[in-house]
């Protein structure tokens, strides 16, 4: 089974966590604070973990921090982010600096476990079991099983969400997808959303698959109503924008 870190520093609430999820079949670690959860995910403290549930409110480093400490070192393992403050621009915030999931406080354990089992479920998805393993998009060729990207004489990884997001659009090529479907089905949330998420993780594939991201030749943006994913195209100019 997975194993998963719990960040926590209510130490009766990740106490409960981990023995609901230990009966579960989970392999599960417990820290109090954002810096040695840092510290236990160098790399340097054992195996990789395969989800961390993450608090906001931690001693040392804020769980928010941490999560874009994280991604900005290329460690993408799945986060579901726990806090007690459930407003939807915590929501948003949480979702941009790389959080898979949220769930604010109190909650249910039927709800976590399933949330648990729901990212889990996204990650093997993503990875290409039961569906797309690889896909060619003009000059790149993508690896879900292993989230790489080979293209123009480099090899990148993807995040989970930029794999889901992206396997989405391969499975939809040559369909316009919009905003609202990418909220609901990649990052689980309200399709009416505020957010800039969504362009924003545009921009990022682009970096991986277009030879010149600022004139993008396979993923396009239709104005008003969405993504476009051509898998062997030229540049558009019929409306559409980058």
């Amino acid at each position: 089974m997975a194993r998963i870190l719990i960040v926590e520093d209510e130490a009766h609430l990740a106490m409960g966590i981990q023995f609901n999820l230990e009966l579960e079949g989970y392999e599960v670690a417990v820290v109090g604070d954002g810096n040695q959860a840092l510290h236990r995910l160098s790399g340097a403290s054992g195996p990789e973990f395969d989800l961390i549930i993450l608090d906001v409110m931690l001693p040392g480093m804020d769980g928010f921090t941490l999560a874009e400490r994280l991604r900005t070192a290329h460690d993408y393992t799945p986060i579901l982010m726990l806090t007690a403050r459930g407003l939807p621009e915590d929501v948003v915030r949480g979702l941009e600096v790389g959080a898979d999931d949220y769930l604010a406080k109190p909650f249910d354990l039927p709800v976590l476990l399933a949330r648990v089992k729901g990212i889990l479920r996204r990650r093997d998805w993503a990875r290409g079991e039961n569906g797309i393993e690889c896909a060619r998009i003009g000059g790149a060729e993508v690896d879900f099983r292993s989230f790489e990207v080979r293209a123009h004489g480099k090899v990148s990884r993807l995040t989970l969400l930029e794999a889901m997001l992206l396997k989405l659009l391969v499975q939809n090529a040559g369909r316009v997808v919009s905003k609202a479907e990418i909220l609901e089905k990649v990052w689980n949330v309200h399709p009416e959303t505020q957010t800039r998420a969504v362009e924003n993780f545009i921009v990022r594939l682009r970096r991986h698959l277009e030879a010149d991201p600022r004139v993008p030749e396979h993923l396009h943006t239709i104005r008003g109503a969405g993504y476009r994913l051509v898998l062997d195209a030229g540049p558009v100019s019929d409306g559409t924008a980058p």
